[in-house]
């Protein structure tokens, strides 16, 4: 079928969350087919990628941002089957990835022009769309706000995840000096020092503020990616470097414990948090093109690619929840439609 005569139809099947609760709660059902705002396009999607903050999204802990999709899904690949009034830069064809404020698991979503990307040359769909969200989330976070540089050492907490390896890949490409990252087994060990880090703790069986020290010879690190929170936000404090900086991206354990603030004094810690989600479009678009200029080139050239564990049919969005719940991926679970290109 030819994207000239491709007609786009009234209703999709999406995936709803009847109630807060656990993957079972993650239900296909049939909804309209969005319809493109003059500066959106509407994509038809082929792979969505399964995140963090779904997971709290369907828990009943993180509300869609006001406007925003109920259904699921931050990242999606596909193909433009439809582009607003104001919309030049795409037209019906096109192969893109997006990230999104809400409405990735489904078989079609709109979203903003500037938050919309051509798909690098190198990735598969699939591979773009789980790209979106965790490599601008890492942008933003160890780049913009961090100010990570060649020759700096970094701690990545929750190096399994998707989060995790982007972060890994990311810090390696641009010339980190140590990366270090926290893992839950060896077999997670094992991949990530593939994956470019210098060494991997297993948090269940050593300290993670030990093994930093001795291994930046007591001098602790200069960054620290965060997604746990809970006790680990006192003993990053302990790991950090003098002038660390400390990016709080997940707060997976909840709530700060036993937290002493005397070594954020006296070695000068910069703590910053932040989402990606409730960001504008605007503030979206800026990370986009700075992807578009740094991290594009590593794309085409092989150098670096998601890391993509698992692929789950769109109706069986409750298994990828069950996995993602379990721990035991390393890197990225990503629904798939099963839709042919058209044209």
């Amino acid at each position: 079928m030819s994207a000239s005569t491709y007609r786009v139809p009234s209703t999709m099947t999406a995936i709803e969350i009847k109630q807060p609760g656990g993957p079972e709660v993650l239900v296909p059902a049939t909804r309209p087919v969005p319809v493109p705002h003059a500066d959106q396009v509407l994509i038809r999607i082929h792979a969505a990628a399964v995140n963090g903050p779904d997971v709290f999204q369907r828990k009943g802990l993180y509300d869609p941002p006001p406007g925003a999709s109920d259904i699921p899904g931050l990242e999606v690949a596909g193909q433009v089957v439809a582009v607003g009034a104001d919309v030049s830069q795409f037209q019906i064809g096109d192969l893109v990835c997006a990230l999104i404020p809400g409405g990735g698991y489904a078989e079609y979503a709109v979203a903003h022009a500037c938050n919309t990307m051509h798909i690098p040359k190198g990735l598969t769909l699939v591979e773009a769309g789980a790209m979106p969200e965790t490599f601008m989330t890492v942008w933003l976070n160890l780049f913009q706000r961090g100010k990570l540089v060649a020759g700096e050492s970094v701690l990545i907490h929750g190096g399994a995840s998707g989060i995790g390896t982007t972060a890994t890949m990311l810090a390696k490409a641009f010339g980190a000096a140590k990366i270090i990252t926290t893992v839950g087994s060896q077999a997670h060990r094992e991949a990530s020092l593939a994956l470019g880090a210098d060494l991997a703790i297993e948090y269940r069986e050593d300290d993670f503020v030990a093994e930093t020290r001795r291994f930046t010879e007591e001098k602790g690190v200069d960054v620290i990616l965060d997604i746990i929170a809970g006790d680990y936000v006192a003993r990053n404090y302990e790991a950090a470097a003098m002038d660390g900086r400390i990016l709080q991206v997940g707060v997976i354990k909840g709530p700060a414990k036993d937290l002493n603030l005397v070594p954020m004094l006296t070695k000068r810690l910069t703590h910053m948090g932040s989402t990606l989600r409730s960001r504008t479009s605007a503030d979206k678009a800026a990370i986009v093109n700075e992807l578009e200029q740094h991290v594009w080139p590593h794309f085409e050239s092989g150098k670096i690619k998601p890391v993509v564990y698992k692929t789950f049919a769109l109706a069986d969005a409750r298994g990828a929840h069950e996995l993602i719940d379990s721990g035991t991926h390393f890197g990225k679970i990503v629904l798939t439609t099963g839709a042919d290109l058209i044209g």
